[in-house]
């Protein structure tokens, strides 16, 4: 049984974390910026994330610490300099807490990280993986890539244990940004033009990655290695809408509208980003965590799927 210190006990993944801990023997402390209604029990507060922050009082005989707290992807920045914002949080606030976590007695840390430090697209590439050069392209991951390189570093200098993870988008009950825009399109009754889009992405339900963050707490092969976890089955987005309006009961009704006309439309809109997103190839190799850890999702993707439709759904009515 471990002690454990969560950061960003209240977001999406945090939240999940906190309910899967629930129910094992682990004893979990739950930390949040600020205490609100939804912060899960015994939740502490410990302010901002950047290189001030004190946990002098949340670290006592903690072992593990997982960090899953960040200055989250955003698409329309309008801050001056972005990276340097991510920079105060991602880089400085991680490493700031790693620190204290070591003086503190802390064995083991697992860092939540993203696929973007690997890069944005694997069009005409083989799927990413862990022995890849990183190719972080926006200041959301190049801030997450120079946190690892920190880590890493404080990791040969103190003897902590570090655990990196990558996943790629995360979704589930709960899920906002374009995953829950792709859900809300898709309740609609209106034909939509994916029918041509046979592109392949690699995807991660959150309760299979936070199965493995859970792996990563005390399974002695994890010490010091990178993950990339993915569900294991690359979708296309035709695919993707199947899904969500098979679990809707309904019939897809994708009209075929070639590719090129996405890639125009995002050229001449200037949502370029959003588009390749869409209908462009992001593939994830998760067979390091598979071979090492002994570690298999436990959700397919269609159950996954299912039961965020189910929330949402529910929510609406």
């Amino acid at each position: 049984m471990a002690k454990i210190a969560l950061t960003g006990a209240s977001g999406f993944v945090g939240m999940a974390v906190v309910k899967q801990l629930m129910a094992t023997k682990h004893q979990l402390t739950p930390l949040v910026r600020t205490i609100t209604k939804s912060s899960p029990s015994n939740s502490i507060g410990v302010g901002n994330l950047d290189e001030n922050t004190s946990y002098s009082q949340v670290l006592d005989e903690v072992n593990v610490v997982i960090h899953s707290a960040a200055r989250a992807h955003i698409m329309k920045d309008e801050v001056a300099d972005p990276l340097a914002e991510y920079r105060k949080v991602n880089v400085e606030g991680t490493l700031n807490f790693a620190k204290q976590a070591v003086a503190a007695g802390v064995k083991r840390f697992v860092y939540i990280s993203s696929i973007k430090v690997n890069g944005e697209s694997t069009a005409g590439l083989s799927a990413f993986t862990e022995a890849d050069g990183a190719k972080p392209e926006d200041p959301y991951g190049v801030s997450k890539y120079e946190a690892e390189e920190g880590l890493r570093l404080l990791a040969q200098e103190t003897g902590l244990e570090v655990v990196i993870i990558r996943p790629p988008l995360v979704y589930g009950p709960g899920v906002k940004a374009n995953f829950l825009s792709l859900v809300k399109l898709s309740v609609t009754k209106l034909p939509l033009p994916f029918g041509a889009v046979n592109n392949k992405r690699s995807m991660v339900y959150v309760g299979n990655l936070v199965d493995l963050i859970v792996r990563c707490i005390d399974h002695p092969a994890a010490a010091n290695e990178t993950f990339l976890v993915s569900d294991g089955e690359d979708v296309s987005l035709r695919n993707l809408v199947t899904y969500i309006r098979l679990c809707l009961g309904r019939s897809p009704r994708l009209l075929p509208v070639p590719v090129w006309l996405f890639k125009l439309a995002g050229a001449v809109t200037g949502k370029k980003g959003v588009v390749d997103r869409l209908v462009g190839d992001l593939q994830v190799d998760s067979s390091k965590a598979r071979t090492l850890l002994e570690w298999e999702p436990p959700f397919t993707v269609s159950q996954g799927i299912e039961a965020t439709v189910a929330d949402f759904m529910n929510k609406e009515q």
